[in-house]
């Protein structure tokens, strides 16, 4: 019996050393299953306020920061989760695993094999760091500073917790790095937005825009998507515009027309006038020559005034046109803006849009019968109105002047200026001379009131006769010697006795008397030449 038990014994010892045999083959098959860097299924075995505890199936369990998880509330003892194995076996003899590591993991994974440079992808701004921001998109990724926006954002901070397409712009495989730019997936999404709108634009089409700048040369208006279409002055309006800021101002809303575009260049071209009719289409027909219409004065320039006669017609009332008889100097001593005013269409320039209007055309033209009304020698009496170098203005009735020259006051004394004889307001009397009533001209003198001294003059002042004189000025080329009231000859240089050297400045002044000889009188230019030669 004892051996019997023995055998027995020996047997029972041969079978648990055959399951123990078999229990560490299995137990060390099951270790070597495992790698470190692996990510592994494993069970949430226990939860704590700081870890969730994780049987992966390994001889130690491996306990995980809850921090790590993304929704710690939602866990529950028992549900399967992935982690990344990081080492079988800690100081503490336990698995060191990671459940962010897994993630990324699996993201980076994900996403390598889905997008690549230049693909957009949704990703979520988790924090900000040093010159830039981290972005999940299933991966950490890099945002660098200049590529969060188009433009300045302001607060950069503000885009922390949100949510925004980002562009790949680098992939680093070996490193595992990401860069995105949130700046390139906006502009790449603006450019498609603008190509779907230009897939609608339509010659000839409203649309409505807001002003956002404004040049001298027309304005720049935003009509969808972030396109600009250019409003050149000239399509602003029918009638004439100085500056676009007449029509429109920044920040208005406005309907326009699409007059032209260029999906490749992506310009626009906008017209506001083409939203009416044309009204120089029937000018010539509205406005004939001749027509007497009433409009309001809308501009004033030195050479004329504008009237605008309806909405996008205006004529010129040239300056010459204001009357028949007063000059004046510029519009703005006659007419105002804002004027209401009735005149008459003088020409009609349709292909050029140009209206020509009259003012003085209403009344009659006083000049029309000046020619019979002061005939030539007719003598006439009138004021002063104005005093010039070359002659005086004396007006003969309202509107109406004639011109007395400088050489048409006396017959024998030489006149340096009108004001040395006349003064303005007085009242003179003068002969007509001649008349040009189509260039409103009449020539007046003075001198011809008296008969030609001259004839009489060269009888009285023969060849070689001699008479004192007195110098009244002194020229480069000699001396005007007065040899009776008001009657002038001149000395010529080469009838002076002068040394070598001598200037007639230094030897002569004004008030010398002298001994003069009379060389020629021509009574046609009525000169004396006379000579110190005696």
């Amino acid at each position: 019996m004892a051996k019997e038990k023995n055998n027995i014994e020996v047997e029972n010892t041969d079978k648990e050393e055959v399951y123990v045999s078999e229990f560490e083959k299995l137990y060390k098959e099951s270790i070597k299953s495992f790698n470190n860097g692996e990510i592994v299924t494993g069970k949430i075995v226990a939860i704590t306020s700081k870890e969730v505890v994780v049987d992966i199936g390994y001889k130690s369990e491996g306990a995980i920061a809850i921090s790590e998880f993304s929704d710690p509330d939602a866990l529950k003892i028992g549900d399967d989760v992935e982690v990344y194995l990081e080492s079988k076996e800690d100081e503490n003899g336990m698995v060191v695993l990671s459940k962010q590591k897994a993630e990324r993991a699996v993201g980076w994974d994900m996403v390598i094999s889905r997008y690549g440079e230049g693909d957009v992808i949704d990703g979520k701004v988790t924090k900000k760091v040093k010159g830039g921001f981290m972005v999940d998109i299933g991966v950490e990724a890099f945002l660098p500073a200049s590529q969060a926006a188009l433009k300045t954002f302001g607060n950069l901070n503000q885009m922390v917790g949100q949510a925004f397409p980002f562009k790949i712009i680098k992939i680093n495989k070996p490193r595992k790095n990401i860069v995105v730019s949130r700046k390139d997936a906006m502009q790449q999404q603006k450019d498609e937005d603008k190509k779907k709108v230009f897939e609608t634009l339509q010659k000839g089409t409203l649309i409505s825009g807001i002003v956002r700048n404004i040049t001298d040369f027309g304005a720049f208006v935003e009509i969808n998507a972030g396109i600009i279409g250019l409003l050149h002055i000239t399509d602003m309006s029918w009638g004439r515009v100085s500056h676009p800021s007449e029509v429109l101002a920044i920040g208005d809303t406005i309907d326009i027309m699409v007059l032209d575009f260029d999906p490749n260049s992506m310009k626009v071209s906008l017209g506001l006038k083409q939203k009416t009719p044309n009204p120089w289409e029937t000018v010539d027909t509205k406005y004939p020559a001749g027509t007497k219409v009433k409009g309001t004065v809308v501009n004033l320039m030195p050479y004329g005034a504008f009237v605008e006669l309806e909405k996008g017609v205006e004529g010129l009332l040239h300056i010459s046109e204001l009357s028949w008889t007063k000059k004046y100097n510029h519009p703005n001593e006659m007419l105002a803006i804002g004027d209401r005013i009735e005149a008459q269409v003088l020409d009609v320039d349709k292909a050029n849009r140009k209206i020509s209007l009259g003012l003085k055309q209403l009344e009659s033209n006083p000049w029309v019968d000046v020619d019979a009304k002061y005939p030539v020698g007719t003598k006439v009496k009138g004021k002063i109105r104005n005093l010039t170098d070359y002659g005086a203005f004396v007006e003969l009735e309202d509107g109406i002047d004639g011109l007395v020259h400088v050489s048409d006051i006396s017959w024998t004394k030489r006149i340096g200026h009108p004001k040395d004889v006349f003064k303005k307001g007085e009242k003179i009397e003068a002969v007509v001379l001649a008349v040009d009533s189509i260039n409103r001209k009449i020539s007046l003198g003075v001198r011809q009131l008296s008969a030609d001294p001259w004839d009489e003059i060269a009888g009285k002042y023969a060849p070689d006769s001699q008479m004192p004189g007195k110098v009244t000025k002194i020229a480069n080329f000699g001396l005007f010697v007065e040899i009776s009231p008001d009657l002038e000859g001149l000395a010529h240089i080469s009838e002076i006795n002068l040394a070598e050297g001598d200037k007639l400045e230094e030897k002569f002044k004004v008030g010398d008397e002298l001994k003069v000889k009379v060389v020629k009188v021509d009574s046609v230019t009525h000169k004396i030449a006379l000579s110190l030669k005696v």
